[in-house]
């Protein structure tokens, strides 16, 4: 990966950064909270021997440099720690005073330097000074040859002891600061593992790749979309609106020889907007003076007479079955769009939708309308879109960003074309607003006129639908045009 690669992974999922770069933070302040104060006395020993001329003291000068690396391993050793507890009396074993005493010998030099740490200033300051009064005395013992008066080694005190008032530990600000540098490198490595590990789809250009069909457009995420998902009053100039005319355009420029006019919309899984989706293609399509039938054909999940705000208990199923004509059930929302609901939920959609009934249904539609658009249940789960879309022109896939993975994009489509029907294009739906493959649109409204609300807009500006024009049920006579017989004025 390159440096521009980390750093797309981490705005990309810059939550997780800021998580674990406050875990660490928080690790690091509750360290620093359970940690006691520890205080530190430091003592400097200076190591010579006796000697008489340069050479002597050249010589000399080496053997106690030797002798310093030794000493350092002498200072922590028990017959000096058993010294210092004699000496202080203080409640603690050899082995908590051996813990407390740490030295190190200063290179190139013969000084030699001790630290003794404990929860007491004043009690590391009475260890220093027992252990600085313990080491002259064991190395002038250990030092002196049998029968000499004089050691060959002296250790004399040039500095200390001395204590810090400030406690060596824990430090807040450098244990803080450490954290927060390990934490936001933590959460960069693991957004970077979780970018490189996470195979959904992303981008709209990997989609053609995967399912061998072109991208017909890119639907940015729109947040007030679950409040208002329709693209009607206030919403007609979103990017989201304008994201589904480019749909529309693209399908209108599929094929100009044949153009397609009946056509499935689903998706590989659940939760991708497959029906809004084809809700707002439907209204976008009727806005161009195109007459439009939008039928739901998910009859396992029907969503469509929610979203319009339509009576959906009669529809699809109950003109297969026999129960209805067609225009006893279809339903008029604003201007050139009917909606024939899906009805009752029958035991048996798949065989429903796969019977002649629903082929003789599609071939009367497609001679009535000039667009019929049929919702249908998700590919993978089960077959009722399979079976749909090998009766009409075609299908659109809808894929939705960051959730549907590129094996269930990629085997949808394979399901579509496993049945030789045709895979019209497809749909990238919900792309975040900083991916790179959201598109960006203006808003072409005079910036002096306030966009008109409808009447039953909510507080936040969001518009709600127009009402829908409502045939009644019960007379199919007033639902069929002067002109053409049998079609839904």
């Amino acid at each position: 990966m390159e440096l521009r690669d980390y750093l797309r992974a981490a705005r990309h999922r810059w939550w997780l950064v800021l998580a674990v770069t406050a875990l660490a933070v928080g690790l690091a302040a509750l360290v620093n909270v359970r940690t006691p104060a520890q205080y530190a006395a430091s003592v400097t020993f200076f190591v010579t021997t006796p000697n008489n001329g340069a050479t002597s003291a050249y010589q000399g000068g080496l053997f106690s440099q030797q002798r310093v690396k030794s000493y350092a391993d002498l200072l922590t050793s028990d017959r000096l720690a058993e010294g210092v507890l004699i000496t202080t009396d203080v409640p603690l074993t050899v082995e908590a005073i051996r813990g407390r005493i740490s030295a190190q010998a200063i290179p190139d030099t013969v000084l030699l330097q001790v630290t003794v740490t404990d929860g007491s200033a004043d009690r590391a300051e009475r260890l220093a000074t027992a252990v600085a009064s313990q080491f002259i005395r064991l190395v002038k013992d250990l030092e002196t040859p049998p029968g000499a008066r004089t050691p060959a080694v002296k250790a004399e005190v040039i500095a200390g002891p001395r204590v810090d008032p400030r406690p060596v530990a824990p430090r807040p600000a450098r244990n803080l600061a450490i954290a927060l540098l390990l934490g936001i490198a933590a959460g960069i490595g693991a957004a970077c593992l979780r970018e490189a590990l996470d195979t959904t789809v992303k981008s709209g250009e990997s989609l053609p790749q995967l399912t061998g069909a072109p991208l017909l457009g890119v639907v940015p995420f729109d947040g007030a979309a679950k409040r208002a998902p329709l693209v009607v009053a206030g919403s007609v100039g979103s990017p989201r609106a304008e994201a589904l005319r480019q749909v529309r355009t693209n399908l209108k420029f599929l094929d100009v020889d044949n153009p397609v006019r009946t056509m499935v919309v689903t998706s590989a899984v659940p939760g991708e907007g497959k029906s809004c989706t084809a809700t707002n293609l439907a209204i976008v399509l009727a806005e161009s003076g195109r007459r439009v039938l939008l039928l739901d054909a998910d009859l396992r999940r029907p969503r469509l007479a929610d979203y319009l705000g339509l009576e959906g208990a009669v529809g699809l199923s109950n003109v297969l079955a026999g129960q209805a004509t067609l225009a006893d059930v279809t339903q008029q929302w604003g201007r050139n769009l009917w909606v024939l609901p899906s009805g009752f939920v029958p035991p048996n959609p798949s065989e429903m939708l796969g019977s002649q009934h629903m082929q003789d249904l599609l071939n009367q539609l497609r001679e009535e309308f000039d667009t019929v658009i049929v919702d249908t249940p998700p590919l993978l789960p089960v077959t009722d879109a399979a079976v749909v879309a090998t009766r009409v022109d075609g299908a659109i896939l809808v894929t939705r960003s960051g959730k549907t993975t590129q094996s269930q994009a990629t085997t949808a489509a394979n399901a579509v074309r496993a049945v030789n029907a045709r895979l019209l294009g497809c749909v990238l739906n919900m792309v975040k607003a900083k991916s790179s493959d959201a598109y960006h649109y203006y808003d072409y409204r005079p910036h002096n006129v306030a966009p008109r609300q409808p009447a039953d807009a909510d507080d936040s500006g969001a518009a709600s639908p127009p009402a829908p024009v409502e045939v009644p049920v019960t007379s199919g006579a007033n639902h069929r045009s002067a002109g053409t017989p049998g079609v839904p004025s």
